[in-house]
């Protein structure tokens, strides 16, 4: 099932693609998509309605972050092993945990702002996890039962701001630096989150390919390790690292989004985004 939300800011309706990718309307059944529609009754619940009753949304859409009230968005750094190596990073012997602020969620498709003063804004297509039954103490045989589905993320970053200190949240926290979506696609869609292509393009050039199997800490891994420090709540977000070829590792001299480019990104199964980059007005 691909769940989601759509229409303008502030203002999206819940809805869901069905078999034949017709965006269908849910508003009949329930008002939004909260963590309270991730635990695994209320997932088959929606599952059960026959797709071909509800509204079909035409014409053109925006979509919005796939779910409301998120109140975690935890994120991993260096977890590809050819990425921590063009970041000229050390490889983790643990997962490196970071924050990413709540109000840097957005749309798939929605602009990124560039912040002011910010001279090094980059990319990262990332496998976004988002818990559906809390989770503390799991076991990684376990871990992914306490999933609801994925989706896309670009962990947007301002290197500059990133790099100022040993911590990462300033530079990666910032309004439009989180966009999520188009889909939430639930676990059953996806029999295995360590099998998925992925890539990135910055205006029709590819900068990032990779697969999740290279991950050096798997879903589970990252799910399991959390528990034991956090308690995942139902709608927490995770994103789980990049592979290579964001722009702070380009060679022979690194490449920064500018204001006017344009980021598309896919993740097999999960959709993709385009953004267009702007500078804060």
């Amino acid at each position: 099932m691909k769940l989601c939300r759509f229409g303008p800011a502030g203002q999206e309706r819940p809805g869901l693609i069905d078999a034949d990718g017709i965006l269908r309307d849910l508003r009949t059944y329930i008002d939004d998509i909260t963590p309270a529609h991730l635990a695994p009754q209320a997932l088959a619940r929606l599952a059960s309605i026959d797709a071909q009753t509800l509204p079909a949304v035409s014409g053109q859409v925006r979509y919005g972050a796939p779910l409301s009230g998120v109140r975690k968005f935890i994120a991993i750094g260096l977890n590809y092993r050819d990425h921590a190596e063009e970041a000229g990073m050390a490889i983790p012997d643990e997962p490196v945990v970071f924050s990413k602020a709540i109000t840097c969620i957005c749309g798939p498709n929605d602009d990124i702002v560039q912040p002011p003063h910010s001279t090094k804004l980059d990319w990262e297509v990332e496998l976004g996890v988002i818990i559906g039954t809390e989770a503390r103490y799991v076991g990684e045989a376990d871990a992914l039962d306490y999933v609801a589905g994925y989706a896309v993320i670009n962990d947007v970053s301002e290197r500059a701001f990133q790099l100022q200190s040993s911590q990462w949240d300033k530079g990666k926290g910032c309004d439009t630096f989180g966009p999520i979506g188009p889909w939430l696609v639930t676990r059953d869609e996806v029999p295995d989150p360590q099998a998925l292509d992925m890539w990135l393009e910055v205006n029709g050039v590819r900068r990032q390919s990779g697969n999740t199997h290279t991950m050096i800490f798997s879903v589970a891994q990252i799910v399991a390790y959390l528990s034991r420090y956090i308690t995942l709540q139902p709608g927490d977000v995770i994103c789980t690292g990049t592979p290579p070829g964001v722009g702070m590792g380009i060679k022979p001299a690194p490449v920064y989004l500018d204001p006017g480019d344009e980021v598309h990104l896919w993740i097999e199964g999960l959709g993709e985004q385009r953004q267009r980059v702007v500078k804060y007005d």
